[in-house]
């Protein structure tokens, strides 16, 4: 199963378990600030997904795959949840939303459409491969290494989560990256799944983010036909971690309504 990152409700839960499925390259540890603020009434459940963090290492990566790891972990909660996803999460959300809408209640979609994408991201791999692993003692020397080959501070900040200093015999990435690499055809892909969410479904996108476009709309509505829209202002694709407090608000209003 899923490696899981429990935040256990502080009052007696007055909301089903939230699960959170995090993007490509992530893990659940990035959600940790927005997990514990949603903790309050309700248990929260960051997972890392497979191929990621300290979940099991799979030969594929597709979206049926990541979306039948979820619900093995839903079923854990009871049967039933509230499930959030960016990016690739949130297409294995919506994945699982289609496949098995008995195990959602609530389904929170962070700025991905159910669309194939024209991008690929195995630059980032390459970029990560360039680090000289023998060669770390810090995470700031991991940093400086790894500077050339991602001048972005926020993107190297962000990918430098997902490296384990103290792994044993010296520092790996806790990504399957030949893995990833082979399948970034799906992750960046859509499978065509057919069928109808029949519960309430919020697609939240970052305002300056291009990933859920108008022209999208129709591909959301006929999945999901009780979708609502709202975007975050001043945000980008990596809306919870530009606006916080927006996007927990956001979702806590939805989720709590």
């Amino acid at each position: 199963m899923l490696n899981t990152i429990p935040h256990p409700a502080r009052i007696p839960p007055a909301f089903p378990p939230l699960v959170i499925a995090h993007g490509l390259f992530g893990s659940g540890r990035n959600w940790g600030v927005i997990a514990r603020r949603m903790a309050e009434d309700r248990e929260v459940i960051a997972v890392d997904m497979r191929n990621h963090g300290d979940s099991p290492r799979r030969s594929t990566h597709d979206y049926p795959g990541m979306a039948a790891d979820l619900a093995e972990v839903i079923q854990t909660l009871g049967g039933q949840a509230d499930l959030m996803g960016h990016s690739m999460g949130g297409k294995a959300a919506m994945q699982l939303a289609l496949t098995r809408p008995d195990l959602i209640r609530r389904l929170v979609v962070a700025d991905i459409a159910p669309v194939a994408y024209g991008h690929d991201q195995s630059r980032h791999i390459d970029a990560m491969r360039t680090l000289p692993l023998d060669e770390v003692t810090s995470r700031g020397e991991a940093d400086r290494l790894l500077a050339a080959a991602v001048p972005d501070d926020s993107l190297r900040a962000f990918f430098l989560q997902s490296l384990d200093l103290k792994a044993e015999g010296g520092p790996r990435w806790k990504l399957n990256l030949d893995t990833l690499e082979a399948e970034m055809p799906k992750i960046v892909g859509w499978p065509g799944t057919t069928g109808e969410f029949p519960r309430p479904a919020l697609f939240l996108t970052g305002a300056t983010s291009h990933y859920v476009l108008p022209e999208h709309r129709p591909a959301i509505m006929a999945l999901f036909p009780k979708a609502r829209f709202a975007r975050i202002p001043g945000a980008g694709h990596w809306l919870h971690a530009e606006k916080p407090r927006e996007f927990e608000e956001t979702m806590r209003a939805f989720l709590n309504a």
